[in-house]
C-alpha cells in the first residue's frame, strides 16, 4: 500500500478546477452521462497512468487508444462509481485498490454525444491487468509518465476537418483526440509536462481516420 504522492496531489488540486474550452462545454439538455477513470500508479518504470486500446471492431472510437471508461447506469450512483465499474470490466482492475482524488469538469464528446467526466484516482494497491472485454478492448497498458512527457514521443496531430490538437506516439500507440486532450492538460497542471516541440505537425493516419469516422 503507498500514499498518494505529492506531485498527484497538486494534479488533482489542479485537475478538478480545470476550465473547460467552449468547444467542450456540455450544451443543455444533451448528452448521455459517461465517465473515465484516470488512473495514476507506481510502476517498475515510475510513476505512470492506466490506458486502452479500444477493439478496431467497436461501434465508437474504435481502434482508438482511451481511459477506462463507458457510460454512467442509473445503479452507479455518479461518475466515480461508473468509472471504476467500467475500468474493473474492461481491464480487471480491483477497485478496492483504487482511491479516487477527484472528477474533473465535465466535457462534451460531439461524435458519441457524451457528456464525460474524467475521474481521478491513485492506485493504492495495483492489480494485474489485461483486455477483460475483448469486445470492446483490444490491449491495456501502464503508460510510464516519463514517456508522455518525453519531447520525442510528442507532436499535434491536425484533423482533416483542420482541426489540431496535441498527441502521443507512446508503447506503439497513437495516442489523440479527447484522451491527449485531457493528457496534455492534466500533465501540464501537475507540472509534469516539459517543453516540446508544438510546431512539429502531423497528418491524421488514414486508417485512425476512417475507424473515427464509424
Amino acid at each position: 500500500m503507498t500514499q498518494v504522492p505529492d506531485w498527484l496531489e497538486r494534479l488533482a488540486a489542479q485537475a478538478r478546477q480545470a476550465t473547460v474550452p467552449r468547444y467542450l462545454r456540455p450544451p443543455a439538455g444533451r448528452g448521455r452521462e459517461a465517465a473515465v477513470l484516470m488512473l495514476f500508479g507506481e510502476g517498475p518504470n515510475g510513476p505512470d497512468v492506466l490506458l486502452i486500446q479500444r477493439s478496431a471492431h467497436g461501434r465508437r472510437h474504435a481502434g482508438q487508444p482511451a481511459f477506462p471508461g463507458g457510460g454512467v447506469d442509473p445503479g452507479d450512483g455518479g461518475p466515480e462509481a461508473a468509472a471504476l465499474r467500467e475500468a474493473q470490466e474492461e481491464t480487471g482492475v480491483d477497485p478496492a485498490g483504487v482511491e479516487v482524488l477527484c472528477r474533473m469538469p465535465e466535457l462534451y464528446l460531439t461524435h458519441s454525444d457524451n457528456r464525460v467526466t474524467p475521474v481521478v484516482a491513485w492506485w493504492r494497491e495495483p492489480s494485474a491487468v489485461h483486455a477483460a472485454s475483448p469486445d470492446e478492448v483490444e490491449s491495456v497498458e501502464r503508460v510510464p509518465i516519463a514517456e508522455l512527457v518525453d519531447p520525442r514521443n510528442r507532436f499535434t496531430l491536425r484533423h482533416p476537418s483542420g482541426f489540431a490538437g496535441p498527441a502521443f506516439r507512446v508503447r506503439g500507440m497513437l495516442v489523440w483526440g479527447f484522451t491527449a486532450m485531457v493528457l496534455d492538460s492534466v500533465l501540464r497542471a501537475g507540472g509534469l509536462d516539459v517543453p516540446w516541440d508544438t510546431a512539429q505537425v502531423e497528418e491524421l493516419p488514414p486508417d485512425s481516420l476512417n475507424l473515427a469516422s464509424r
